[in-house]
């Protein structure tokens, strides 16, 4: 009775291919399913991968079948609009959705109401156990794990308040939205089903009823998804038909790449759908991924019950030859033999049941289902049918009380192998992308994330890392996103790109509108040959001075040979005198024999010399910054890489899948410096920590201000110690101590040394080159002779000279020739 279901989706799905808008291989269990494959819904063979059908559908679970569709974000709303112009815009509507009061905000909102001070919410919040995978615990099993917290609630009258009163909001619903995902289609009028509408801000039709309850009602939900990196698969593949003229088919990949799987074995993975995190490229590295069921695996270890239980361990170990791969029964061998004995999919479970108590695949699903829902009534009956099926299909009552600790112990951890999979073949796909294609790829992934202050970074780093230079907006090369540069050798044939052109759309304060604008003009009238050509070429709904200032501070015009600071000195009289010449060309008074009509003739202003004026490198990279959220021609930390690796502890992107409560070291320029005061008044500051890979919020207390305060200046490269606090929805560090990291031997600064001209006697210049000699570095070392504080002159000191900066070489320095002597 669902072949109308399978139908409508296969033509939505067909539709999206149609009219070139990507399309997910699958997702979740439909693509065990054979006529989803069959009919295009699904990329994946569910019989060449071993999936089940009975994982999504089957007799003892009589449901609506549940096809999940995921889509290039950016035309998710179009395959909205196709589906309601296709069953009638009254019979398709968007699902509210509702955000309930989570645990901690039940606490903050206590705290104010009972008008207490928002610290006491604040450190209550504090503790909590940290949150798994970002899920944060409920009250009442934070009450369990964290005995701060309970001793709190039990001992403390404002504790024993805030907390009784929380556990009464905790739950209830805070706000409402629109589903991220769900729509509803019905075959008669939605306002005959559901009473009532409401129409949001962009004019969506939205039912007043959640999800549950739509089918509840019976009618047909569908979950339209956007997912970033399908977006980024089909920038990734336009920009491969400009570099190379040809575009690769990603969904007929082979399979068994030899570069995909040693870019995912070494974790190269930054940008790789799924296997971006920290840990995840620990596991890359670890399990060493071969074949693509080693990739399907992936997904299903790196979840809090598999690592808890340190299954993924196990898995790379076994796979490695660490350890024996051993199995429960023979009979179990076929199944478990993808996964080196262990129990990690719910199909795996499904098929044991099958095999060794004579289940159906469908009574064996119900096992999954009881085990995950912690059903404990259905578990017993299901436990005892086992154990009896177990002995009729012949085999020993043990192995079935064995198989069943098993199943139990596992069966809860054991994850969707239909969802792992399908999934697998997009991590395959960017990974795939990503061996072969660099930087079209990475180009892709920075357009992705143009707008995100805090994975636009780690990107920018990972380019440099792969040495993709990434270069400032330039108003003749740029387009409206990140895009290769296309070389070409002497004979005018394209070449592989090895540098990324930063997007005009990604320069704060100018609109993609206004990109598009410039490059029309550039493909109509030709490239701009200075300023003055392109304020004469743009219309004036161009020529905004905000947007302009913007593109000099980025960087834009310096390909015209303009400075930056020489053309921000003259941009805005250029631009009012063009808007006036423009103006008037638009009303018709231009006179062809007197230029402009009336006295006041512009032409002199607009033709105005830009003076040969730079800023000098902090304040030019600070602009930059400040109009790309990013350093990109230069960087203040670039070649210190190593000298402040070895001052932190950790990368610091790294951190924020940390634990709270830890304690971190952690080097890098200090931005975004903002003072606050307490409501003792007490001054704090806050502040952003940032090495080239990326930024974290640092709090200075007052105590550690008021201690460092002379440090916390912005630009300032410092070394910071403190504790790792999740409170937040972000981690952040509560510093308790900060200095100034020694980078003179990293810079390249010279070790000075001021002598007496007394103290020049041949002895002691030969004990001097003796010390400099033991201490043989890459420092250079610089020597004045000066007399009564007035310089004479300045020896040349070779570099076969030059030193290692260390405490013994100064003690020695020190005592040969005087503390003041050396610097």
């Amino acid at each position: 009775g669902f072949s109308a279901y399978f139908l409508i989706v296969a033509d939505m799905i067909e539709h999206a291919r149609n009219v070139g808008i990507r399309v997910g291989p699958g997702r979740g269990s439909a693509a065990g399913c054979a006529v989803s494959y069959c009919v295009g819904i699904t990329d994946l063979d569910p019989i060449h991968h071993g999936l089940l059908f009975e994982r999504f559908l089957n007799p003892e679970r009589i449901s609506m079948p549940d096809i999940d569709m995921d889509f290039d974000e950016r035309r998710r709303t179009e395959m909205i609009r196709y589906t309601a112009d296709k069953y009638g815009q009254d019979h398709v509507a968007q699902i509210v959705t509702f955000q309930t009061i989570k645990a901690k905000q039940a606490i903050k909102d206590a705290t104010r109401v009972l008008g207490l001070p928002y610290s006491f919410g604040d450190r209550l919040c504090k503790m909590f156990p940290p949150a798994v995978q970002g899920r944060e615990s409920p009250l009442a099993e934070a009450l369990e794990q964290s005995g701060e917290l309970n001793d709190v609630a039990t001992t403390d009258p404002d504790g024993k308040k805030v907390i009784a009163l929380a556990k009464g909001l905790e739950g209830l619903r805070r706000q409402h939205s629109i589903h991220a995902a769900g729509v509803v289609i019905a075959d008669e009028p939605i306002t005959d089903i559901v009473p009532t509408l409401q129409v949001d801000g962009n004019a969506e039709v939205v039912t007043q009823y959640d999800g549950r309850q739509v089918e509840d009602l019976g009618l047909l939900k569908m979950d339209f998804l956007g997912l970033r990196n399908l977006t980024i698969i089909s920038d990734a593949l336009e920009h491969i038909e400009a570099t190379t003229g040809e575009t690769p088919d990603v969904e007929k990949l082979p399979l068994d790449d030899a570069e995909t799987y040693a870019l995912i074995s070494r974790g190269d993975t930054d940008g790789v759908f799924q296997l971006e995190s920290t840990g995840y490229k620990a596991l890359c590295r670890l399990m060493k991924p071969d074949r693509f069921e080693d990739i399907t695996a992936l997904g299903a270890l790196y979840r809090p019950g598999p690592m808890s239980a340190n299954l993924h361990t196990e898995y790379a170990n076994r796979k490695n030859g660490l350890s024996p791969v051993t199995y429960i029964h023979p009979d179990v061998t076929e199944i478990l033999e993808e996964s080196y004995g262990l129990l990690i999919y719910q199909e795996q479970v499904q098929k044991i049941a099958q095999k060794i108590a004579g289940f159906s695949l469908g009574e064996a699903d119900m096992i999954r289902k009881a085990i995950g829902k912690k059903l404990k009534d259905k578990m017993d009956a299901l436990k005892g049918k086992f154990i009896d099926g177990t002995v009729a299909q012949g085999y020993d009552k043990k192995l079935g009380v064995d198989l069943w600790a098993q199943i139990e112990g596992f069966a809860s951890y054991a994850f969707n192998k239909s969802h792992s999979a399908a999934y697998g073949l997009v991590t395959y796909q960017t990974a795939w992308l990503k061996a072969h294609y660099p930087v079209e790829y990475m180009a892709a992934l920075l357009t992705s994330v143009k707008n995100n202050k805090d994975k636009l970074p780690t990107a920018l780093h990972s380019c440099r890392t792969m040495d993709i230079e990434v270069l400032v907006p330039d108003i003749n090369d740029s387009m409206v996103n990140f895009a290769p540069v296309i070389g070409t050798d002497e004979s005018g044939a394209k070449t592989r790109p090895r540098q990324i052109r930063f997007g005009m759309s990604a320069v704060r304060n100018v609109g993609e509108a206004v990109v598009g604008e410039i490059i029309a003009i550039r493909r109509g009238k030709g490239v701009f040959a200075d300023f003055h050509d392109f304020v004469e070429k743009v219309p004036s709904t161009v020529l905004n001075k905000r947007t302009i200032e913007s593109l000099v501070k980025a960087g834009a015009f310096e390909s015209l040979g303009h400075p930056r600071r020489g053309l921000q000195m003259v941009v805005e009289p250029i631009i009012d005198n063009a808007l006036t010449i423009k103006r008037k060309e638009e009303e018709g008074q231009y006179d062809l024999f007197g230029g402009l009509g009336g006295s006041d003739d512009a032409g002199d202003v607009v033709n105005l010399d830009i003076p040969e004026l730079e800023f000098d490198r902090k304040e030019k990279l600070n602009a930059e910054r400040e109009m790309l959220g990013l350093y990109v021609s230069d960087h203040p930390l670039l070649g210190l890489e190593r000298a402040l690796s070895e001052l932190s502890s950790a990368p610091i992107p790294s951190l924020q899948e940390a634990k709270g409560g830890g304690e971190a070291t952690i080097a890098g320029l200090l931005t975004s410096v903002t003072k606050k005061f307490t409501k003792k008044g007490e001054s704090y500051v806050v502040g952003t920590l940032e090495d080239l890979a990326g930024g974290i919020e640092v709090m200075f207390f007052p105590s550690c201000y008021q201690t460092y305060a002379d440090l916390l200046v912005a630009d300032e490269i410092l070394v910071v110690h403190g504790r790792l606090d999740d409170g937040r929805d972000t981690m952040q560090v509560i510093a308790d101590r900060v200095s100034r990291p020694d980078l003179s031997e990293a810079t390249g600064a010279p070790l000075q040394l001021r002598l007496d001209p007394r103290q020049c006697a041949p002895e002691l210049i030969a004990r001097l080159r003796g010390v400099l000699v033991e201490h043989a570095g890459a420092v250079p070392v610089q020597l004045t002779v000066a007399n009564g504080g007035k310089r004479v002159t300045e020896m040349a000191v070779p570099e076969a000279l030059a030193v290692t900066r260390s405490p013994g070489l100064f003690a020695e320095l020190k005592m040969l020739l005087g503390a003041e002597a050396v610097r």
